[in-house]
């Protein structure tokens, strides 16, 4: 239950204002409130957190517990710099309005997002994988959700300077994560 409720936790934080919740939110506004964007963001988001779950099942096994805490730790830091260095700078745009489209740049943007990265890190440091990934899945799908539902509150200029310091806070906590696994705290 730990893991899960982690995982949920982090994955709402570190997804508030991330490039994939910005696009979902960028097309409703643009195009209406289409089922099939919805769906498409949905499937994403559940195959992107159970990659990361799947991952840290293929890892775990390899790493004691001192070195998953310091790959949790990376994994944190991983996160926190992409939240403070890859923020939406602009609303995107969707030129063709295709979910096959759009399928292609949530999953781009989920592969590589301080979300999954969590879900990875909290995964391994907890020892709950299906735990962890089924609450990063569920924020995952509660985020895109909102910003398919209610577009209007999510706007880049909004959030992204909410995204860099959440990204800030990420950084230190990961080295003092990453220290203290070490023995220097």
């Amino acid at each position: 239950m730990t893991g899960f409720i982690l995982a949920l936790v982090a994955v709402l934080i570190s997804g508030l204002g991330a490039r994939d919740q910005l696009t979902v939110a960028s097309l409703s506004r643009s195009i209406g409130l289409r089922s099939g964007t919805l769906i498409s963001a949905i499937a994403v988001c559940c195959a992107t957190a159970a990659f990361a779950g799947w991952a840290a099942e293929l890892v775990a096994p390899l790493l004691s517990a001192p070195a998953r805490l310091f790959v949790a730790a990376l994994a944190l830091g991983f996160a926190g710099g992409e939240a403070l260095l890859l923020s939406p700078t602009r609303d995107a745009q969707e030129a063709t309005h295709s979910l096959g489209a759009l399928t292609i740049v949530l999953l781009a943007h989920q592969l590589t997002d301080a979300a999954r990265f969590l879900i990875f890190g909290i995964a391994l440091a907890a020892d709950a994988r299906m735990p962890a990934t089924l609450g990063g899945g569920v924020a995952g799908v509660l985020l895109l959700g909102s910003a398919w539902a209610a577009p209007e509150l999510f706007s880049w200029q909004r959030l992204r300077w909410i995204r860099r310091g959440l990204g800030a806070l990420m950084l230190v906590l990961a080295l003092y994560l990453g220290l203290r696994v070490m023995g220097y705290i």
